[in-house]
């Protein structure tokens, strides 16, 4: 198993037709993943790589009985397209734009927890199933077998990037990943650390999970309070960058929006004590991540 995707899903990818979308979906084609249909408004009967394209959700929906989707359109039409997915009964909805208006990002949250769908992102490098071979976004890029094998792990990552060298340490290890989840740079996102720790938990395929962090948001410390009350009871072990934010002007932003301190709140040290105080192995240099996963894995095996 796995979670949000797998070898059922049935993925329509909006704004299809686009520079980006256009090779996001050849990579995610060759890598096996079932694309059923784009959308991108007036160029219904054109084809991407053999994808037929649709001028609207709807049609993608009835034609094909899509049931996911990856958004890949400008910032100013992605409220517009997660709205549309929405209304067309598509339940998993990964948002990669980037510089979406918070606003814009507000309302499509609410949107999504009014109906009960679960959003990735949005600014998010997607997420991946290497047992299903199923990927949505750029994750992984044209070799996702690089970073990405099946296995028993979760990786969560707050970073686009260190989504795959995560998922890597965790291969270097001799594991593999269940899922593999690029939650997003923003601080307004649909997913968090937290919620994902409560979908890996009841997910058989999952024994423990990685999490790769970084300063701003609460999440960590949301997490750490899921795990506390007995939420997640599976090894959890977190690295979390940026330690030397906090030598730095209060209100500085590092690289993601959502990596913001702002007095005590965001803070990597408070992260780390929380995640601790909650029974997470927290390692202080990122190349522990592959003995302590070796150490805890073994442990967990033995009893």
């Amino acid at each position: 198993m796995a979670i949000l995707i797998d070898k059922r899903s049935r993925i329509v990818i909006q704004g299809i037709t686009g520079r980006e979308a256009t090779m996001v979906t050849r990579h995610t084609l060759d890598y096996g993943t079932n694309v059923v249909a784009g959308v991108t408004p007036g160029k219904k009967g054109q084809h991407v790589h053999g994808v037929p394209v649709y001028n609207t959700v709807r049609e993608a929906v009835d034609a094909h009985q899509a049931d996911t989707s990856l958004v890949v359109v400008p910032p100013a039409f992605a409220l517009d397209a997660v709205r549309e997915a929405i209304d067309n009964g598509i339940k998993v909805i990964v948002v990669t734009t980037e510089n979406i208006p918070q606003l814009d990002t507000v309302k499509m949250l609410h949107l999504a927890r009014q109906n009960g769908v679960r959003i990735i992102g949005p600014n998010t490098v997607g997420m991946i199933n290497p047992k299903d071979r199923v990927k949505l976004g750029s994750i992984g890029g044209d070799n996702p077998d690089r970073c990405f094998v099946p296995g028993h792990v979760g990786v969560i990552s707050r970073s686009g990037g260190m989504t795959a060298e995560t998922s890597w340490m965790v291969k270097r290890a001799g594991f593999g990943v269940s899922t593999s989840v690029g939650i997003g740079g923003d601080a307004l996102i649909g997913t968090t650390i937290r919620d994902l720790l409560e979908l890996f938990e009841r997910d058989p395929d999952t024994h423990a999970v990685v999490t790769f962090s970084e300063p701003g948001t609460t999440f960590e410390e949301e997490a750490a309070e899921f795990v506390k009350s007995g939420g997640f009871r599976k090894p959890l072990i977190s690295f979390i960058a940026g330690r030397f934010t906090e030598r730095m002007p209060e209100g500085t932003v590092f690289g993601h929006a959502g990596a913001l301190i702002s007095g005590k709140v965001g803070r990597p040290s408070g992260k780390a004590q929380k995640l601790r105080e909650a029974g997470a192995h927290v390692v202080e240099r990122y190349d522990d991540l592959i003995e302590v996963l070796q150490s805890v894995l073994a442990a967990k095996e033995a009893k």
